[in-house]
């Protein structure tokens, strides 16, 4: 095994598996930490875990867990992978997952590096844009859970981490991988842990990626995985087979879309144009312990269409503001999720085979809920977004997060078994 990678949700997990497969690594996504005696033939393991917004000391735990696991199967390099909208608080758990995976590697140096550029995900002078706002003026400053208010890397950074970071400038970076090896040569000199890269296209990421081949932990959203992948081309077989194993087949399915996010409010109303749909009450969720039967019983009715149904509780963000502050932002999310969780076991249960989902806790809740330990990664759906196949063959899934993807994503996704 080459490539050990750990993301902290399951859309960001298959989000970099499908760009390793897609670059020529035979790649096997595990859910949750394995078991110690869990055996696995790959370049590479994507172990997704659910530390994006839990307690601190948690996601330390779990990414440490993970890291003695992928340490036990003789991986070379180790990925920490978070989204590429840098999605935390002040207090984490970015930087202080990195800050623990550095000291258990024997490590003092790493890159920060959540460019995306094919997702509209760049970095400019250490400033991340989405679809060219900065961070804290694009639809993230409405997270529920994770709001950003800063779009400047370096602030982010500092403000939750034990080290300081420097700066590697789009500059320095189009004078290719020695003149970035240089840089990060000098950052540390200067006694700075961390170096947020600017990337704003796919041949700075590749640049990077070759400079960052002596760096024993990498961390960034996905789209650094292409210039990693990379790296590792010599040492590769034909992964053909992996990418057929991850492909779905003709069975029934349904759409499950929890993230509140501008794209997948726009993939919804697309879809309410093609396919039975149904609105998950809040309040309904909270307080009556019959509403998941009643979505159940629904959803089966509703199966012969052309196209899946869809059950859904993405909201505009003033309609999430006002359920937020009628129930508590706490409270009518994990209402919403324990919805979802029931509702993917009854379906599973029912015969459903296919789940498309939408929100990266809700991909999570839903995985979680369906019992699936690992999968086989196919083809991409859009960028970022792979169908994944369980272990077992036994269920097909297209987990994904929230922004990621155009508007007829839904749609899309079933074209590869209708």
């Amino acid at each position: 095994m080459l490539l050990g990678v750990i993301a902290d949700d399951f859309t960001g997990a298959t989000d970099i598996a499908g760009f390793l497969v897609e670059h020529g690594m035979r790649t096997v996504q595990l859910n949750d930490v394995p078991h110690s005696n869990t055996v696995v033939d790959a370049d590479a393991v994507v172990v997704s875990l659910k530390t994006r917004s839990c307690p601190v000391e948690q996601a330390i735990e779990q990414s440490l867990a993970a890291l003695k696991w992928l340490q036990q199967q003789g991986c070379q390099q180790f990925y920490f992978k978070y989204c590429s909208t840098f999605d935390s608080t002040a207090k984490g758990n970015i930087g202080p997952v990195t800050d623990a995976l550095l000291a258990a590697l024997g490590e003092s140096f790493t890159i920060v590096c959540p460019a995306l550029p094919v997702n509209g995900r760049t970095v400019f002078n250490g400033h991340l844009f989405v679809l060219g706002e900065p961070l804290n003026e694009s639809g993230m400053r409405n997270h529920p859970v994770t709001p950003m208010t800063d779009s400047s890397l370096v602030r982010l950074m500092n403000s939750q981490s034990q080290g300081e970071a420097g700066l590697v400038n789009y500059q320095t970076i189009e004078q290719g991988a020695e003149a970035i090896t240089n840089q990060f040569a000098e950052l540390q000199s200067a006694g700075k842990r961390y170096a947020v890269v600017d990337a704003f296209n796919s041949a700075h990421l590749a640049t990077l990626g070759k400079a960052a081949k002596s760096l024993k932990l990498v961390t960034g959203g996905s789209g650094l995985a292409a210039g990693i992948a990379k790296n590792w081309q010599q040492q590769l077989q034909d992964q053909n087979d992996t990418k057929a194993a991850g492909l779905p087949s003709k069975a029934p399915s349904v759409v499950l879309s929890g993230s509140c996010s501008l794209m997948t409010n726009k993939q919804v109303l697309r879809y309410q144009t093609l396919a039975p749909h149904f609105a998950v009450d809040v309040e309904a969720c909270m307080n009556n312990t019959l509403y998941v039967q009643h979505a159940f019983d629904w959803v089966v009715n509703n199966l012969d269409g052309k196209f899946a149904p869809m059950v859904y509780a993405t909201q505009p963000a003033a309609q999430l503001k006002a359920i937020q502050a009628k129930y508590g932002a706490h409270a009518s999310s994990e209402a919403v999720e324990l919805f979802f969780s029931k509702l993917a076991y009854l379906l599973k249960e029912f015969g459903i085979q296919i789940f498309i989902v939408a929100g990266g806790e809700t991909s999570g809740t839903v995985t979680q809920s369906l019992a699936v330990k690992g999968f086989h990664i196919g083809p991409q759906i859009a960028s970022g977004v792979p169908w994944v196949k369980s272990i077992d063959g036994s269920l097909s899934l297209a987990l994904k997060s929230g922004n990621f993807g155009d508007e007829l994503f839904f749609e899309k996704a079933q074209e590869f078994y209708l």
